[in-house]
């Protein structure tokens, strides 16, 4: 098999922990974000009480007046009828086909209801995320968010999309930017596309920030997850500066992102480079606990991570013909660049330990 190829996000080369987190999140089939009508209304169960004028229920406290509908307490309104009604319909529609996928392959309703509520466990009780600088991803329109790549395994990405969904006060979905690696691995190719990810080429990233989209982008790519443990923290190259061009064009603002805790998760003390070319993968790690354990040595570490939003890079004030200016590129790619190394050391130098 050949080596797997990284497309660099370039336009010159081909296409080879908030307190409002819980107010935005809804369960599978409790009528949250991409749910069609007929998913099932709030069902009021004969815990829920109506009192006549003049009349007071006899659980509650003297003086204290009852409101109409209001539950008793410690009755969950809704309940599991409420749940059931709710899968059951999101069944019908998988199995009818009564659902809405983009152009791109992406299934918001799977997104909101599957993808993100199997994410969210890791994302809050193993890794324990918190977010900082969420007000600096716009409320509407697009904008292309550009963070540090590390981890062996691409599980940053996974986070950062759950961070931006669950604490963004629009609850906005982000949508990745991928290696063709990713796109050729069966099952992930497909989850990939549901998810709203796709290929990490310029003209895809355009459309989708012409529409409004949030896009990400690590620029590092398989260079800065498949770097060396002695060498975490440290930014590789960003490439020619094709995320900035793309930006650029689309006159959307780029939003440096820096990602403190994924380095830790799978330690890459070597690398076998025999195995990596019969496998047609960039490399092939060798960490403290992989390949020694088995599937054992697969599980990552639980570190303590923190995601910074940093100020947006305004791209508004420069002409159509600034796209096509390489220095110009040059110039906003290292600004981009050092912000978010800068904001690592420092979430390094704040940090108590890995994994508190």
């Amino acid at each position: 098999m050949a080596d797997a190829k990284v497309i660099p996000f370039d336009d010159d080369r081909s296409r080879s922990t908030g307190a409002s987190r819980s107010a935005r999140r809804r369960s599978a089939g409790s009528g949250g974000r991409g749910q069609g009508p007929s998913a099932a209304a709030p069902v009021v169960g004969t815990a829920a009480v109506s009192a006549l004028p003049g009349q007071q229920d006899a659980s509650l406290p003297q003086g204290e007046p009852q409101r109409a509908g209001q539950p008793l307490e410690g009755a969950e309104p809704g309940g599991w009828d409420r749940r059931i009604a709710g899968g059951l319909a999101f069944l019908r529609r998988r199995v009818t086909g009564e659902y809405d996928v983009d152009e791109f392959g992406y299934d918001k309703e799977l997104t909101d209801q599957v993808l993100m509520s199997m994410l969210r466990p890791v994302y809050e009780k193993y890794f324990r995320v918190e977010v900082k600088g969420i007000e600096n991803i716009p409320s509407d329109g697009g904008a292309l968010i550009v963070s540090n790549h590390s981890g062996t395994l691409p599980l940053d990405g996974l986070m950062l999309q759950v961070a931006v969904h669950d604490n963004h006060p629009a609850g906005r979905h982000l949508r990745l930017l991928a290696a063709d690696l990713v796109f050729m691995l069966p099952v992930v190719n497909e989850l990939a596309r549901k998810a709203g990810h796709t290929l990490a080429c310029a003209e895809d990233a355009e459309r989708l920030l012409r529409r409004g989209e949030l896009v990400g982008v690590m620029p590092e790519g398989f260079k800065g997850i498949g770097k060396p443990f002695g060498e975490r923290y440290k930014l590789q190259r960003f490439g020619r500066g094709g995320f900035v061009s793309t930006a650029l064009r689309a006159g959307v603002p780029i939003v440096p992102c820096s990602i403190v805790g994924a380095e830790e998760i799978y330690p890459m003390i070597g690398n076998s480079k025999t195995l990596a070319r019969l496998l047609g993968f960039p490399y092939f790690p060798i960490t403290p606990t992989f390949p020694w354990l088995g599937p054992l040595g697969a599980v990552p570490l639980p570190t303590k991570w923190t995601i910074q939003f940093g100020e947006p890079i305004s791209t508004s004030g420069y002409p159509v013909e600034a796209a096509e200016d390489p220095m110009l590129m040059f110039n906003l790619t290292d600004q981009v660049r050092e912000q978010i190394q800068h904001t690592l050391y420092k979430l390094l130098v704040q940090r108590r330990s890995v994994f508190f």
